[in-house]
């Protein structure tokens, strides 16, 4: 019986790992030293925004994130904040919203409207309808970051992937900055000691097949 049992036991953790990473983990998109492509989606403002307008850029930080999950409410402050710091040395935030809103009504270009306005973005935030940009990238939660790095060439070099930082509910409490120390290696003119760390936010709301 208790043979039986552990096999059962270990059968399900199994099964767990195997739900966890095919949830987690995009099957494609990019990995650190990948090259990025230029989009062009819309802003809240009703603009059409792509990364060759900012032609003083010399990165980005790209953010998936949302109106509705929890972990991305809690990273909000924290994500004004980095292009408040970021952006005026030439790595502005460039926010995505990823979900399919039929899915997530909250996730609307009506809602961000209004949450940007009501938070003051400082930085442009874009609806991904087609889903295209999101899966290009391979981002899988929100929020999920990309640190980008305009090389001499005008190529976006990926530098860094993942967490913002490794204190999801209390930002009081983080300890490790992992987007903030990876712009400061590559304003140094060097490379970030740390390039990937899984991202931890809510699954990204994909359109049925």
């Amino acid at each position: 019986m208790k043979r039986t049992f552990l096999l059962v036991t270990g059968l399900l953790v199994t099964v767990a790992v195997l739900f966890v990473s095919a949830t987690d983990t995009p099957e494609e998109g990019y990995e650190v030293g990948d090259y990025a492509s230029d989009f062009k989606l819309k802003n809240v403002d009703g603009a059409m925004v792509s990364l060759a307008d900012y032609k003083s850029a010399k990165g980005f930080i790209v953010v998936f994130t949302c109106n509705t999950c929890p972990y991305a409410k809690l990273y909000e402050q924290r994500i004004l904040q980095l292009d408040q710091k970021y952006a005026a040395k030439g790595f502005p935030v460039i926010a995505i919203n990823p979900n399919d809103v039929s899915k997530q009504p909250g996730d609307s270009m009506e809602e961000m409207i209004a949450r940007s306005k009501e938070k003051e973005y400082s930085f442009p935030y874009l609806r991904d309808d087609s889903q295209s940009v999101t899966a290009a990238f391979g981002a899988s939660k929100t929020p999920h970051v990309y640190v980008l790095n305009k090389e001499s060439d005008g190529k976006l070099r990926v530098e860094y992937i993942g967490a913002i930082d490794d204190s999801p509910r209390e930002a009081s409490d983080v300890k490790q900055k992992y987007v903030e120390s990876a712009i400061d290696a590559l304003l140094a003119g060097q490379k970030p000691a740390i390039t990937t760390q899984r991202a931890i936010g809510c699954t990204i709301k994909w359109k049925d097949a």
